[in-house]
């Protein structure tokens, strides 16, 4: 008899979950716009398109860019705003037995913390993401996850202000993010997400002009996953607190790669673009690799890179 089905739930913090394979934010709009092609209820979480206080429009168009191995991005936090959120998109997603995490954003400390205020207690919101590696410091151009004071300084006060699980997004764009995820943990969040986009540029040879509107994009998509994973590698053996991996994610192999090194779940971001069902086959994946290799529980597989 071949081995029986294996264990593939899980818990980040007081938030529990099917399955370690929850959809990156940005990639996946409320939920709604993938229910006519998967079952939601078959994800692990489900992370919703980043929050910020006022609805915003987000950056003008062309604001995204294909590349060789990926792809640019220049949205701008394109998103109806917390009010709507609320009143519209969650009422959809309660429809669905998955947790949602919803990534927040803002310009200053304070509306992060309005944000997650607010939030505290709203009905099937099971966490927060904080978006703190997008550049949002309007003084200085940087994010606030390039610097481990302003890290402490968010996820301290973020942290104060709700009961959520809550989740730091951490920005590759750093010397040593390792650090950063310390600052992290010790300022109060219950797990880390990584990474977010590297900042880069398309140039169209016979305009001589960037692709984007914007000028300058975030690339993800598989040119980043090997530089992902070796963040995950690294912070896993500066941290205590879950990892959540993200990063070119296409297929069970690559999200494997990242549960080895460290990550305690993933997240499917660029691949959702190409394939809607994405998500999906990476569950099956996974499933079909702890068969393959007995492995009883896939909690057992986090952390086992050799060498």
């Amino acid at each position: 008899m071949g081995m029986s089905k294996p264990k593939t739930e899980m818990k980040i913090a007081g938030l529990k979950m099917k399955n370690p394979v929850m959809t990156a934010s940005g990639t996946f709009g409320y939920g709604e716009e993938y229910a006519p092609y998967i079952d939601l209820n078959q994800l692990g979480a489900i992370v919703v398109k980043g929050i910020t206080l006022k609805p915003r429009h987000g950056n003008p168009v062309p604001r995204i860019a294909e590349t060789p191995c990926g792809m640019l991005n220049a949205i701008g936090l394109q998103n109806v705003g917390l009010d709507v959120f609320v009143d519209e998109k969650m009422k959809f997603l309660r429809k669905y037995r998955v947790p949602v995490i919803v990534n927040i954003s803002g310009d200053t400390v304070e509306e992060y913390v309005e944000i997650a205020k607010r939030l505290d207690g709203v009905p099937g919101v099971s966490g927060l993401e904080i978006n703190i590696s997008c550049p949002n410091i309007r003084e200085s151009g940087l994010n606030f996850a390039q610097d481990p004071k302003m890290t402490s300084r968010i996820v301290s006060a973020v942290r104060s202000a709700t009961k959520q699980v809550l989740i730091a997004k951490l920005s590759p764009n750093v010397t040593d993010i390792s650090l950063i995820a310390r600052v992290a943990e010790d300022s109060g969040a219950d797990a880390v997400s990584l990474i977010n986009t590297f900042p880069g540029i398309e140039i169209d040879i016979e305009r001589r002009r960037s692709r984007l509107a914007n000028f300058t994009g975030g690339l993800s998509g598989p040119a980043i996953r090997p530089i992902a994973v070796l963040m995950v590698w690294r912070c896993f053996k500066a941290v205590k607190i879950p990892i959540i991996g993200m990063g070119g994610i296409m297929n069970a192999e690559d999200a494997l790669q990242f549960i080895i090194a460290g990550a305690t779940a993933v997240a499917v971001g660029t691949a959702s673009f190409v394939n809607p069902r994405a998500c999906i086959e990476v569950i099956d994946g996974i499933e079909k690799y702890l068969k393959r290799h007995s492995i009883k529980d896939v909690k057992n597989l986090t952390g086992t890179l050799s060498g």
